[in-house]
């Protein structure tokens, strides 16, 4: 069930990603200006702190919704193109990790001081984000009508894993498990 609620197994194609992601923006913009009125309806604008409004649970709330709604979208894109979302998604949250501890540990490496990445973690995020917005899906049969559907090629033929446990249980492969 995990599955479907992070996107997992749903496939989602290029132009839905896109608008999809459009409005993720639009609606995380009208979130936070929602946000800032309210923050400055309360307070006088001299007496607002930076540090104050870290502590905001309205704030927080918002980066969580935009976080998982954005990785949702991003694993469901992926599953489209057919690579694995739950080895690329980490992989790709480690390759940043990993560019940010770079980033402050050679200071000289970053992009400015104001950033916390490198050139080359800027580089993967471009590409990244190119091809999810660009990318071919994968190959399927029909027209595009459900994103909850299993890609194609488990369809047409049994994995490697489903042939090597018929063959110890001594059954036939499974074409999938559903």
């Amino acid at each position: 069930m995990l599955g479907f609620i992070f996107g997992l197994n749903a496939r989602l194609g290029r132009l839905h990603f896109f608008l999809a992601t459009i409005a993720l923006a639009v609606v995380m913009t009208a979130i936070c200006f929602g946000i800032a009125m309210t923050a400055l309806r309360t307070t006088s604008p001299s007496m607002i702190r930076p540090e104050d409004l870290t502590h905001n649970w309205a704030i927080i709330a918002a980066m969580v919704v935009f976080g998982l709604a954005t990785l949702t979208l991003q694993s469901m894109r992926i599953r489209d193109i057919g690579w694995d979302p739950v080895c690329v998604i980490p992989a790709w949250i480690a390759l940043m990790v990993v560019d940010h501890v770079v980033a402050g540990r050679y200071p000289a490496w970053a992009i400015g001081a104001e950033h916390q990445g490198t050139m080359l973690g800027g580089i993967v995020n471009l590409v990244l984000m190119l091809a999810l917005t660009f990318w071919p899906g994968a190959e399927r049969e029909g027209v595009y009508t459900n994103p909850f559907e299993p890609p194609a090629r488990a369809v047409k033929k049994p994995s490697a894993s489903d042939q090597r446990i018929a063959r110890v249980s001594q059954g036939a492969a499974r074409p999938t498990w559903s």
